[in-house]
């Protein structure tokens, strides 16, 4: 065993390099039960497919479409900041504060970003330990901060007329015969966003273990994720899709409008549009801000007024705080590892009591797959209109 700072490493390989992969791979955890929403929640709150049924569907098509790309790993590993100057300890501290904000906006039940906590931390760490000029602004402009302006407007947009001419075409047909055939498009809807969402967000954690891989020299400037990297990327989101982010659910299939079937199917399916495109240009974008999108603009088209614009406001000041938030706990674990050993273990066992902390709290009023299409009873009372959720 040799020790060198922070480095230690024990038959060659740094330990300090284990514990970045095993956080990333936590981190994308959370970004599976955190983003699960994304996929499901209009399918579950429409009665289209079972919940446990969705996140298993989605876990199985997370997994899947890991493997389809490996673009938009490219973008983070050496595109938002220089990887000639990030070391692990910077990566480190930045996982750390993208997992806080992950759980805490999950404890919240708010969509945030998974993408801009994970990009802010890493903003946040690199900036405090290697100074401004390590972190490329205009990447960041151009990769994450228009894509996250333009990406919700356009799904928004889309969904609105997609729903409108669903409505038009369908205005005259039985009800029911409408609703059991979207239903059934959904299954496909569904999957498809869940497809999407493995391909562009299990590339984030890809880019992220393989920027600490060439950080620690094991691979060299510029270089793709190696097969390993990217199959415990796809199985760590998956798993964790599966586990199913039901408070998250409950917000994006009940709070934000009541979804009908033809709405999910427009929303599901205008939201993997905008995603693909997207990942196959390389733009990390968030599928949380399309997805949400996309959901708004299915309320939107079939009835104007039918949004519950409160719970809107919350989740769009979740989207302004999160790249700024993630990124001072990022800067703040960054500042502590520059302290030494003792520095690094002290932010951990800090995050670690805080994750520990938000889920005893989510304990107390737990959201589960038997109780997620029930709606509070606080927003229960601001409801003017019977449910028809499941006409």
């Amino acid at each position: 065993m040799c020790v060198s700072g922070l480095e230690v490493s024990v038959g060659g390989v740094s330990l300090l390099l284990v514990a970045v992969i095993v956080t990333a791979l936590a981190f994308d955890f959370t970004n599976g039960f955190h983003d699960t929403a994304n996929s499901m929640a209009t399918s579950i709150a429409t009665g289209a497919l079972a919940p446990r049924v969705a996140v298993l569907i989605a876990g199985v098509l997370n997994l899947a479409g890991a493997f389809l790309s490996t673009t938009v790993a490219k973008t983070i590993s050496g595109g938002i900041v220089n990887d000639n100057k990030v070391s692990l300890t910077m990566i480190f501290a930045g996982l750390l504060g993208a997992i806080l904000w992950n759980m805490l906006t999950w404890l919240a039940g708010l969509p945030s970003s998974s993408s801009h906590a994970l990009f802010g931390g890493l903003i946040g760490a690199v900036w405090v330990a290697a100074g401004a000029g390590a972190v490329r602004f205009g990447q960041v402009v151009e990769k994450i901060v228009l894509p996250a302006l333009i990406s919700p407007a356009v799904a928004c947009a889309a969904a609105l007329l997609a729903t409108y001419l669903a409505y038009e075409i369908t205005r005259h047909a039985p009800s029911g015969s409408v609703n059991r055939a979207y239903r059934t498009g959904q299954i496909g809807s569904a999957s498809l966003v869940a497809l999407a969402h493995g391909t562009n967000d299990a590339q984030k954690t890809m880019g992220v273990i393989t920027l600490a891989l060439i950080s620690a020299d094991v691979l060299g400037q510029g270089a793709e994720p190696p097969w390993w990297v990217i199959l415990s990327a796809g199985l760590a989101i998956s798993l964790g899709t599966y586990a199913g982010g039901w408070r998250i659910i409950r917000t994006m299939g009940r709070g934000l409008t009541d979804i009908q079937s033809p709405q999910g199917f427009t929303a599901e399916t205008t939201a993997t549009t905008v995603i693909l495109t997207s990942s196959h240009m390389g733009f990390p974008l968030s599928t949380t801000q399309v997805c949400a999108g996309g959901i708004l603009g299915a309320g939107l088209g079939r009835k104007l007024a039918e949004i519950r614009w409160g719970i809107a406001g919350r989740i769009a000041v979740s989207w302004v705080l999160t790249l700024p938030a993630a990124a001072a706990v990022g800067g703040s674990s960054a500042w502590l590892a520059g302290h030494g050993t003792g520095g690094l273990v002290l932010a951990a066992g800090v995050a670690l009591t805080a994750v520990g902390g938000m889920y005893a709290l989510s304990r107390r009023h737990p959201v589960h797959a038997k109780n997620v299409n029930e709606v509070p009873e606080a927003q229960q009372s601001q409801e003017d209109q019977p449910d028809d959720l499941m006409a």
